[in-house]
């Protein structure tokens, strides 16, 4: 399929003004806001209504079996490989056909994020970094994303940590109200990434009280009133 054929094909599933805007964030400029969020380890998730996925099993990601990414995370098989040789902790979700279909990243130490963002995320003591979650959209809406995040704290508070720490982009809107549902906390720090012509980077942190994550939470409904006599 040619370049001119992929982009008609983009055009009609997302819009003109939609792939406009990708284009220029790639090849122009983009800014991310990466807002810093934490949850206690020790701390259990709140009751959720995810719907129930089939059986998956779990696995450490190794550099041995990274080739299990190939069907749904193709261009990220190397990727995953590295990550396992750097001693990095990964967790995949495996289908009945020995696929990937979900996994996450943590580490102990100050995360350098070569890969995306090229910038580095500091992480204090006791702390750990999760990064690079993800799963295929069939999984989307189901427990496995509350399992992920149980799973890893289970182990990285076998490592001595007390706390998860990670960032979300304020454009990801289901990856937000993701972090709302599990009840994370803001930090109240907020990474900004700046990318001129797909080149040159440029970083800032900025901090603020209150909350960025207001205007995505659900209004509280109004208690029900009794009916007059």
């Amino acid at each position: 399929m040619n370049v001119l054929q992929k982009l008609r094909d983009r055009i009609q599933k997302k819009g003109l003004r939609a792939v406009f805007k990708q284009v220029i964030r790639h090849f122009v400029f983009f800014h991310s806001q990466l807002v810093w969020l934490e949850h206690d380890v020790r701390v259990p998730l709140p009751p959720h209504n995810l719907k129930p996925y089939p059986p998956a099993r779990r696995e450490f990601i190794t550099v041995s079996n990274a080739d299990a990414f190939a069907k749904y995370f193709g261009d990220r098989v190397e990727t995953m490989r590295e990550l396992a040789a750097e001693g990095y902790t990964g967790l995949m979700y495996l289908d009945g056909q020995g696929d990937a279909v979900g996994f996450a990243w943590g580490s102990t130490r100050d995360y350098f994020d070569r890969h995306f963002y090229r910038c580095l995320f500091p992480i204090k003591p006791g702390e750990y970094f999760q990064f690079g979650g993800e799963m295929t959209r069939a999984y989307w809406g189901t427990q496995m994303s509350a399992d992920v995040q149980q799973d890893m704290w289970r182990i990285m508070a076998e490592k001595g940590c007390t706390k998860m720490v990670d960032v979300c982009d304020l454009q990801n809107i289901p990856a937000i109200k993701m972090h709302i549902r599990m009840d994370f906390k803001e930090r109240g720090q907020i990474t900004h990434v700046y990318c001129l012509f797909g080149r040159w980077r440029f970083f800032r942190d900025t901090f603020y009280t209150g909350s960025v994550l207001d205007t995505f939470r659900k209004p509280a409904q109004p208690a029900p009133t009794a009916a007059a006599a």
